[in-house]
């Protein structure tokens, strides 16, 4: 039977998702809890992966079975055997043919930035500060962005990825206090593509870039043309979404 888990974890100190040799990863963290609890080495498969130090309000996995616990039973006994900065939200049965990386239709990144003169302890783990950016300028660059593009001027410039056309069904840019949020909902994103955006929108708050340079530095493909790579802490991966199957939203 195929077992899918929802996955929240504080991404400072891991080095991303997926397994790397000496490195401390989420997969592998997750993978030797559940060899811990059933004995058995088994895969665990991502809806995607996640860079080094950055977050997840729900990832999506899966992992495979013959029998075992009660699928609901997984997430409780699991936690047990984490670590604090990385727990299980829900363990459920998965439905026919369903693949967590395959079948997602739909993930939604959030950027934080919070404005302020001086660094605040409790924000800079999770946020990007910031002195001043106009929230409506980045509305209004953000609107360029909906629709199906060719990121490539999002792309780092180390990605080898031939296919750089993705569609963003939405993106947001909110206000609350003295926090900014960044949030961009697509069927798929490039490699630092979200960090890329945020710095971007960022330049148009900043009075760098005019609102509809972003409709050309799309056009042109041009990755020296958009903003810069902002950091990875105020990065998360909000929500993944899959056709026909409502998940657990106990987060």
């Amino acid at each position: 039977m195929r077992i899918i888990l929802g996955i929240q974890y504080d991404g400072k100190n891991f080095c991303g998702w997926q397994i790397q040799p000496n490195e401390r990863t989420v997969q592998q963290t997750v993978e030797e809890a559940i060899f811990k609890l059933t004995g058995k080495d088994l895969s665990l498969t991502g809806s995607g992966r996640t860079d080094s130090g950055v977050h997840a309000l729900c990832q999506v996995a899966h992992f495979d079975i013959e029998k075992g616990l009660p699928p609901e039973k997984y997430a409780p006994a699991l936690n047990g055997l984490l670590p604090g900065d990385v727990q299980i939200l829900f363990s459920m049965l998965a439905p026919e043919g369903f693949h967590a990386r395959f079948g997602a239709k739909k993930k939604t990144y959030r950027y934080t930035f919070y404005v302020s003169d001086v660094k605040l302890p409790l924000k800079e783990a999770y946020a990007q500060r910031i002195l001043f950016a106009d929230v409506k300028k980045m509305q209004e660059g953000a609107k360029y962005l909906v629709g199906e593009h060719d990121f490539k001027c999002f792309l780092a410039s180390n990605s080898s990825v031939k296919d750089t056309v993705r569609t963003i069904y939405s993106c947001k840019v909110t206000a609350r206090g003295n926090e900014i949020y960044l949030e961009v909902c697509g069927n798929g994103f490039l490699y630092n593509m979200v960090r890329t955006i945020a710095g971007t929108l960022l330049y148009v708050g900043e009075g760098k870039f005019k609102p509809e340079y972003v409709k050309e530095i799309i056009e042109s493909e041009n990755r020296l043309n958009a903003g810069k790579t902002m950091p990875a802490k105020g990065l998360m991966l909000k929500t993944v979404c899959y056709k026909g199957l409502k998940l657990p939203k106990i987060y």
